[in-house]
């Protein structure tokens, strides 16, 4: 049965193991304390697997963490993400309640977000909803979110002053997932008398 000889600190967060005095794997530090890996200590079955798990579990947890470094993610995506990268299924699913117990994932938060940098941009509620929706986000989350916004009215209006009124401006409304209501509303008087 194979033993540990030395444990090397290597890069930060890291730790090298030896084997029977050679060189074995690098592993973090935290999956080599909580495995208990130390000097004299018998690698049996139950250690190999439990560090097996351990790893796995360190791993989804990295790739989680990289992805949500860059941005903010709902859980769908994340989990899509750990599946693309070959993370075991339960290590997936511990990963995202640990990060959702942590509040670094979050759909509602995510939704909220995501629905104002579109309307930002001159999106209306039916293609925020269909945005969020495409993004794995559905249910109260959205429906929060887009309660949240300013009135589509308002912002219809806001679209209407900056282009004017008219049929291309309609168009453009409608494109950008505006309700009928919000495009006939904001367009007003002056659209019904444009020829």
């Amino acid at each position: 049965m194979p033993t540990v000889t030395a444990l090397r600190g290597e890069r930060p967060g890291r730790i090298a193991v030896e084997l029977d005095g050679a060189p074995w794997r690098v592993v973090p530090i935290d999956v080599a304390a909580r495995v208990g890996l130390t000097e004299g200590r018998a690698l049996d079955r139950t250690a190999l697997r439990l560090l097996r798990r351990e790893l796995r579990r360190a791993e989804a947890l990295t790739v989680a963490a990289d992805a949500l470094r860059r941005r903010d993610l709902p859980a769908r995506r994340l989990a899509e993400r750990l599946e693309r990268a070959a993370v075991a299924p339960a290590a997936a699913e511990e990963s995202l309640e640990v990060l959702a117990r942590a509040g670094l994932l979050d759909d509602a938060r995510f939704a909220r977000a995501r629905a104002q940098a579109l309307a930002e941009r001159g999106h209306g509620d039916a293609a925020i909803r269909h945005d969020l929706e495409q993004q794995g986000v559905a249910g109260e989350p959205v429906e929060a979110a887009l309660e949240d916004l300013e009135p589509e009215l308002v912002r219809a209006r806001r679209l209407v002053e900056r282009r004017g009124p008219g049929a291309k401006t309609a168009r453009y409304l409608v494109s950008k997932g505006f309700a009928p209501e919000a495009v006939d509303h904001s367009l007003g008087a002056d659209f019904a008398n444009d020829p």
